[in-house]
């Protein structure tokens, strides 16, 4: 734990953006008339912070409609769940933001696999430039014997089963994390069985780093980071890299895809290529697109488990949500039909299981409550 401190440490003084600030949030409110929260708002426009300043304008819940009296209860739940930092966000504008437990709006805190969302889009943005496809066979990237399978195997896989959690690879071994051939076993044909096998995701990076001219990190910084007004740093920790920024920024990637990759009228991921990374990519898990969880499937499968679920990810969540989920309960809800993005980041919620978990559902219902 204390090397975790460490490293969070250092991401604060190594970090600059305009998601690090000396100030607090703006406090001008917004006098607009309140916007209903269960009708149409497609009309509506979105807010965009601006990229180079800690300004993001907020508006308060009673001139939304929304019940202030299920506030109290909320922050209680979020408090009492360990969580550090929680933002509501609609219409792009602020409407809730609270830091529990002693944090504070300036904290680097880890996405874990709600990061994946990021690489996804970065996938996105690579494809769209022409350095790969999606169909790309991964060993292109990755070259010859980066697994242990045989060659045609290994040739079969590709980057879209990168994507997909559809790679094949054997997930009774014991870490599968571990990105060593010796860990990357056949089991599947790929695309013919879904399961949450990291390793192959996280192997996704050296594709693009391979792919992409300037590496990975540096056209992540330059394309998704620095374009949105993010802050943040990929960490390396054992076999994962992890991303730690602040919940604001998270708000702001959770915001990009709330207006389908495109940021304040700059669009920096293709239309087509939004809509395959969100909407479900097989039909082995139709909960699952490219690296995003989506919610109002008629099935479901969980990380870690073969086990194949019947209804709704989140039942009680709005069928169109999709969702970066991590460890410790990081949770990152985007909801076009409510034009709601939400942050909850902090320590496990006590469910300890990676992505979904029925914080999802307890959650949901205190949003409902003040929302509704």
């Amino acid at each position: 734990m204390r090397a975790m401190y460490f490293i969070v440490f250092l991401i604060c003084l190594g970090c600059s953006s305009s998601d690090d600030p000396t100030d607090t949030t703006s406090e001008e409110m917004t006098t607009e008339e309140p916007t209903p929260t269960n009708g149409d708002t497609s009309n509506t426009t979105l807010y965009f912070p601006p990229i180079d300043s800690d300004t993001w304008e907020t508006t308060a819940p009673e001139l939304i409609g929304w019940n202030t009296n299920e506030l109290e209860p909320l922050h209680t739940f979020l408090i009492d769940h360990n969580t550090k930092a929680f933002i509501i966000l609609k219409d792009g504008k602020i409407v809730i933001e609270e830091y529990y437990n002693g944090a504070l709006i300036s904290d680097n805190n880890p996405w874990f696999s709600a990061g994946k969302t990021l690489t996804s889009f970065v996938t996105g943005m690579a494809q769209d430039d022409g350095l790969l496809s999606v169909d790309d066979t991964s060993s292109t990237y990755l070259g010859n014997e980066w697994t242990a399978m045989s060659p045609e195997q290994e040739q079969a896989i590709t980057v879209r089963n990168q994507l997909t959690m559809t790679s094949g690879g054997d997930y009774t071994v014991s870490n599968t994390s571990c990105t060593d051939p010796e860990c990357l076993l056949y089991l599947n044909a790929p695309s013919n069985y879904w399961y949450y096998h990291n390793a192959f995701y996280t192997l996704l990076q050296p594709v693009l780093h391979e792919a992409i001219p300037e590496g990975f990190d540096t056209y992540f910084d330059n394309r998704l980071k620095n374009s949105i007004g993010m802050n943040g740093a990929w960490i390396n920790i054992g076999f994962n890299r992890i991303y730690f920024s602040t919940a604001r920024s998270m708000a702001r990637f959770g915001l990009l895809n709330l207006n389908e990759g495109n940021w304040d009228g700059t669009q920096l991921i293709s239309a087509s290529y939004f809509q395959e990374m969100t909407t479900s990519s097989q039909s082995l898990n139709p909960a699952y697109g490219y690296l995003w969880w989506l919610n109002g499937k008629d099935s479901y499968r969980l990380p870690s488990s073969t086990a194949q679920f019947s209804g709704s990810l989140i039942p009680n969540a709005p069928d169109d949500l999709i969702a970066g989920l991590g460890a410790n309960d990081q949770k990152l809800y985007v909801v076009p039909s409510k034009k709601l993005v939400v942050i909850r980041m902090g320590d496990s919620a006590g469910m300890e299981v990676l992505g979904p978990s029925g914080f999802d559902t307890e959650l949901w219902e205190k949003i409902n409550a003040v929302i509704e």
